[in-house]
């Protein structure tokens, strides 16, 4: 096993070899009873010649971050989970939608088990939806169907990816200038 240490932001290895990028993205190192997390971006490849340690100059080629603290599912599997109960909620207000003007019963049927269900969970509220009856089985085929055609469709993935951005962005900058006022004591008397 390899005795990490942390000069700086460089990690090195006394001994042994660094492990694979893929290792560094999924692995914690144990070492004196201690955690270390390495981080991906900043890792030397590490080796020892002729007792004397020396570190590359080439980095690791690993490109993302690792994300401790998620178990077997990566953030953007997180994310893709919200987004499929999100797109359920959308679907399911698009049939209500479709249901209010040609079909009243059908939509009196849906809305009741709508208020009864909870839509946080997509899979489970299908699955509800699909054994109540035959006819809730109809609404919860057409709820799947238009779910899966707003997904691939409709829904605007590059506007997300833009907004998501430009939110992040604002939100920081907005985060950081208010603490900047607050601890700069800056008089606005002016």
């Amino acid at each position: 096993m390899a005795l990490l240490l942390n000069f700086t932001e460089t990690w090195i290895a006394a001994a042994g070899n660094l492990p694979s990028c893929n290792q560094l993205a999924s692995t914690k190192w144990f070492t004196d009873n201690k955690i270390y997390y390495l981080p991906p971006k900043n890792c030397y490849r590490v080796g020892i010649y002729k007792s004397k340690r020396f570190v590359s100059s080439q980095p690791l080629r690993c490109q993302k971050m690792y994300v401790p603290g998620f178990g077997e599912a990566s953030p953007e599997a997180k994310a893709a989970m919200n987004l499929q109960n999100f797109f359920n909620y959308v679907a399911v207000r698009i049939v209500l939608a479709q249901l209010e003007s040609y079909n009243p019963e059908a939509y009196k049927e849906l809305m009741e088990f709508v208020n009864s269900h909870s839509l946080n969970d997509s899979e489970d509220f299908c699955k509800q939806l699909m054994r109540e009856s035959p006819s809730h089985q109809k609404l919860a085929l057409r709820i799947l169907e238009v779910r899966s055609a707003y997904t691939k469709r409709d829904f605007e993935w590059e506007n997300l990816k833009k907004l998501s951005f430009k939110m992040v962005d604002e939100a920081n900058t907005r985060l950081m200038r208010d603490y900047v006022l607050e601890t700069s004591h800056i008089d606005d008397a002016k």
